[in-house]
């Protein structure tokens, strides 16, 4: 099944809105070294609290260490832990340890051939993986929000070569989102649906979107704001995209 995340989520009725239309997972960015979204562990934590099940909150998190990784996740209270840059195996440990309840994704900067080899190492030791456009090695790191869209034929080795769900990110916009789900979703043969929402007029709120049967795979959109894809040639009706 695709669902959608929503990314830099940055208040309460944000939050709202976004679940109320069908997200399924909220992103909220914690301190980073760049980009977009950043919000204060507070309010993090006042998002999370107000956030229905089964809806997932995740925080994005660029600390590394597992002691500062725990802690931050026991400030913020998400149920879900987004790491956005490369952590030791221990970070894992530490985690399930401390917080076993609280789900762990990795994130993947998809930079090179190097990266099916990350996610291959990663993957067994996480709930998911989020394949991303960022320059870890940047002299400013670049962890998320870039914009950029990677190399997909990338992602879709690594999503053939994992057992884990995969989130796909970077740079996912209307006129490219519906691509980027045929190329990366139809290596998988499990069935799936796919959310379709409908266009908000001037007027009124968009409507919540009505789930259909989509083509066969598992990888899942991540997005930064609720948009219309317009559905493509081969008859796919569309999902939620990020601009």
């Amino acid at each position: 099944m695709v669902r959608v995340k929503i990314c830099c989520i940055s208040s309460v009725e944000e939050a709202a809105l976004a679940v109320r239309h069908g997200a399924a997972a909220l992103g909220l960015v914690g301190r980073m070294p760049s980009g977009p979204g950043v919000i204060d562990d507070r309010l993090i934590a006042e998002i999370a609290a107000s956030t229905p099940p089964p809806v997932a909150t995740f925080l994005l998190t660029s600390e590394t260490e597992p002691e500062a990784i725990v802690d931050h996740v026991r400030r913020c209270g998400t149920n879900t832990v987004q790491i956005v840059d490369a952590v030791e195996p221990s970070a894992y440990r530490a985690l399930r340890r401390a917080v076993p309840g609280v789900k762990i994704v990795q994130v993947i900067h998809v930079t090179g051939p190097e990266s099916l080899d990350q996610a291959k190492a990663s993957a067994p030791a996480v709930d998911a993986l989020l394949l991303d456009s960022g320059r870890p090695q940047a002299r400013i790191k670049e962890l998320g929000g870039t914009g950029r869209v990677h190399d997909w034929s990338l992602s879709r080795r690594i999503v053939a070569e994992v057992s884990r769900p995969v989130f796909l990110a970077g740079g996912i916009r209307p006129e490219n989102a519906a691509e980027a789900y045929r190329q990366v979703a139809a290596v998988r043969d499990r069935p799936l649906h796919r959310c379709a929402p409908r266009r908000p007029s001037r007027s009124r709120a968009p409507r919540r979107p009505v789930c259909r049967p989509g083509p066969a795979g598992a990888p899942i959109l991540s997005q930064s704001y609720l948009t219309r894809i317009r559905p493509s040639t081969s008859g796919d009706t569309g999902a939620w995209a990020a601009i």
